[in-house]
């Protein structure tokens, strides 16, 4: 972390970076060094080495600590990557640039945890899948059936803490509010690993969704940069159809969904509404992703969710009335990082490798809490708002049974 040795592209990006998380424009920080603005975009275009004092004042400005900012690792150029694979006449930059600002933060955060911790996390991936244009949803549930079988998932049960699941076989899965429109960013780092950035805004099912999509991205694009957004337009491309059958048969395997189904059907004689509702709450998937499964595998009529949301009926409401108490999670920490990145930052901490600030900088909160996380290393807590998913009124309306006639 010497000044003399430091690369100075390495270094202007850092201090891009700072600034934006900072929010601070380019005109405050040039009269903060008391520089013409052009001097100052020299200095962020890695034209103009920053003289030591200079570092220092932007350091406090941005609240940066300088051993981060002259660290020896290169940013990960996430962002040009990042922006090329959007089409801008579609979804704009709203939002983008700052979501991208924080994966990459978190990337060079856990970098650095690794490196004063002198350890690597390496994972056993699987080789990866090259995509047929023909029967991409068949061949994606069945690589879908192989992962869980690799992963030791069984055939049937639901998928209990997923990031907790990812995060053991290398894959980096942060949480950061984002802008609404954005579902989550994937991206390679070199010497790194795959990383994956999902909107914590959305509810606990969409969370789920989002990841086993992405993971999906990984086993195919591995090293490709994306974004997904909450909705596309136009015809999906092929390694968005098999994102989206992957993560389906992945969180809804077929054998667990006809085992539930069925079982439902020898009770009642039927499958309902409030039967929907308790299934989709089994999967820890969203009301509308566990219709749309069911129709899929032919169990009941399609465009079966196409009718029933016409009711408008908050989910919410369906699910008390079906017993479903809220759920708390899926046994994963909601805190942004993974938990192996907290529990680098607290040993660091503890063995007097990083101060009470830096840890709090990495932890992203207050001192205050930084000492809590410190003392008990297994805070859970969720701020799902519920699922926006909308259903009929009724919980015995049939949904084997066309609700508009049979003829239809």
């Amino acid at each position: 972390m010497s000044y003399n040795n430091v690369d100075i592209n390495s270094l202007a990006q850092r201090l891009v970076a700072a600034r934006k998380s900072a929010n601070i424009t380019q005109d405050v920080a040039a009269r903060h060094l008391n520089v013409s603005r052009p001097t100052f975009i020299a200095i962020e275009k890695g034209a103009r080495k920053p003289k030591p004092e200079e570092l220092v004042q932007l350091s406090e400005l941005y609240r940066e600590p300088l051993n981060q900012l002259l660290r020896r690792q290169a940013t990960p150029k996430l962002a040009p990557h990042l922006r090329s694979v959007l089409d801008p006449s579609a979804h704009g930059q709203e939002g983008l640039d700052a979501a991208i600002s924080k994966l990459t933060n978190f990337i060079e955060d856990y970098q650095l945890l690794e490196e004063q911790a002198n350890v690597r996390l390496s994972g056993e991936f699987p080789p990866p899948i090259r995509l047929a244009a023909s029967q991409v949803e068949r061949f994606a549930e069945q690589c879908a059936k192989e992962e869980r079988e690799r992963l030791n998932l069984g055939s049937y049960l639901p998928v209990n803490a997923l990031r907790r699941l990812l995060e053991k076989v290398g894959i980096h899965v942060f949480l950061d509010a984002v802008d609404s429109k954005l579902a989550g960013l994937y991206a390679f780092a070199p010497d790194f690993g795959y990383c994956i950035l999902i909107n914590r805004l959305h509810p606990l099912e969409r969370r789920r969704w989002t990841i086993a999509h992405e993971y999906a991205h990984f086993l195919t694009d591995r090293d490709r940069p994306g974004v997904d957004f909450i909705t596309s337009s136009g015809r999906k491309p092929l390694n968005e159809r098999f994102a989206d059958a992957f993560a389906a048969e992945f969180l809804m395997p077929e054998v667990g969904i006809k085992k539930r189904f069925y079982e439902d059907i020898e009770r009642s004689g039927d499958f309902n509404v409030g039967d929907l509702c308790r299934l989709a709450d089994y999967f820890m998937v969203s009301v509308m992703a566990s219709c749309l499964r069911l129709e899929s595998l032919k169990l009941i009529p399609k465009g079966t969710w196409d009718q029933i949301s016409e009711e408008k009926v908050p989910v919410g409401t369906l699910k008390q009335q079906a017993g479903i108490t809220e759920k708390i999670g899926d046994g994963d920490p909601i805190e942004p990082y993974p938990e192996r990145y907290r529990q680098l930052a607290v040993q660091l901490f503890v063995s007097g490798k990083i101060t009470e600030g830096q840890l709090s900088k990495f932890l992203r909160c207050d001192r205050i809490k930084a000492r809590e996380i410190v003392e008990s290393c297994s805070l859970t807590q969720d701020d799902a708002n519920g699922s926006t998913s909308i259903v009929p009124l009724s919980l015995g309306h049939s949904l084997i049974s066309n609700a508009r006639g049979d003829n239809e």
